[in-house]
C-alpha cells in the first residue's frame, strides 16, 4: 500500500491480470442479485421521481426531500456495499493519529489459488449505472439552468455531486493514484499527437 505524500492519498494495488480458465463460465453470472438490484434501484428511482414529480404532486418540498433521500441512500449503498461486492473496489476517508486526513482507494487482489473474481455481468451493470446516471444529472443541471428552473438547481447539483463523487472514487480505485491519471492522460495526448503527425506526413508524401 503506497502513500502519496503530496496530497495524503493512499492507494492499494489493483486486481491481478490473469484469470483462471476454469472460472470463466462463472464470471458471466450475477453472484449478488440483491446488490445489483439496489445498485440501480436508488439512482434510477431518483431520476424517475425527478422527471415525474410535477405530475405526481404539486409539492416541491416533498419531491425535493424524496429525491435527496434516494440520492443519499444510493451514495451510501454504492460507496459501502455494491462496489465492494460487485467489483471488489472500495474507497473511504480516514484520519490518522496526527489528525491528517487520508483518502484510501482499495482494490481486491485475486489469489493464484482461485480466489474470488468479479463477475463480468455484475461489472458491466456496476460501471454502466455508475457512469450513465451522473451524466443524466449533468444534463438535468443544464436543462434546469437554461429553462430558468432555479428551484431545481439545488436538487440536480446534489445529484451531480453525490453520484459524481462515487464515480471519481471508483475511477481512482480502478486506475490508481493521481500520478497514474496524469500519466494516462499524457500518454493518450502523446499518442493522438503522434498519429496526427504521421497522418500529416503521409498526406504530404502522397
Amino acid at each position: 500500500m503506497n502513500t502519496d505524500s503530496s496530497d495524503d492519498i493512499e492507494d492499494v494495488s489493483l486486481f491481478d491480470a490473469d484469470d483462471d480458465v476454469s472460472r470463466r463460465s462463472k464470471k458471466s453470472k450475477i453472484r449478488h442479485p440483491v446488490a445489483s438490484f439496489f445498485h440501480l434501484f436508488f439512482r434510477v428511482s431518483a431520476i424517475i421521481v425527478y422527471l415525474l414529480c410535477e405530475l405526481l404532486t404539486s409539492s416541491f418540498i416533498a419531491c425535493m426531500v424524496t429525491i435527496i433521500l434516494l440520492l443519499s441512500c444510493d451514495f451510501w449503498a454504492v460507496k459501502n456495499v455494491t462496489g465492494r461486492l460487485m467489483v471488489g473496489l472500495r474507497w473511504w476517508n480516514q484520519v490518522d493519529d496526527d489528525g491528517r486526513s487520508h483518502w484510501v482507494f482499495e482494490a481486491r487482489k485475486v489469489s493464484a489459488q482461485g480466489g474470488k473474481t468479479s463477475s463480468e455481468a455484475e461489472s458491466r451493470i456496476f460501471w454502466l449505472g455508475l457512469i450513465t446516471c451522473p451524466m443524466i444529472w449533468v444534463i438535468f443541471a443544464f436543462s434546469a439552468l437554461f429553462s430558468f428552473k432555479v428551484k431545481w438547481l439545488a436538487v440536480v447539483v446534489m445529484g451531480v455531486v453525490l453520484q459524481g463523487a462515487n464515480l471519481y472514487g471508483y475511477i481512482r480505485c480502478k486506475v490508481g493514484s493521481r500520478k497514474n491519471l496524469t500519466s494516462m492522460a499524457t500518454n493518450y495526448l502523446g499518442k493522438q499527437f503522434l498519429r496526427q503527425t504521421m497522418a500529416t506526413e503521409d498526406q504530404a508524401a502522397s
